[in-house]
């Protein structure tokens, strides 16, 4: 179970960077940045559950930047537009 958990959470991050790749998604947009974090925070999770101290590093890491993203993402579409 948690082997196929696992296999989800890090295919959504290579979907998001393949379409990135093939010019089909943007990097700093709202699919690429929220598949980035939901696997990379699955993949986290898991990690810490197993304590395999570089892959939570690497994966907590990638969840903060990629969350920062969208945050900032979210923050700049609903900023009233300045004349």
């Amino acid at each position: 179970m948690m082997q196929g958990i696992q296999l989800f959470g890090a295919v959504l991050i290579l979907i998001a960077f393949a379409l990135h790749q093939a010019r089909k998604m943007d990097a700093h947009g709202a699919w690429y940045l929220t598949l980035n974090f939901v696997g990379s925070v699955i993949l986290a999770i898991l990690a810490g559950i197993e304590w395999q101290s570089g892959f939570l590093l690497l994966e907590g890491v990638w969840a903060i930047v990629s969350g920062y993203g969208l945050v900032m993402l979210i923050l700049k579409q609903h900023r009233p537009a300045s004349n």
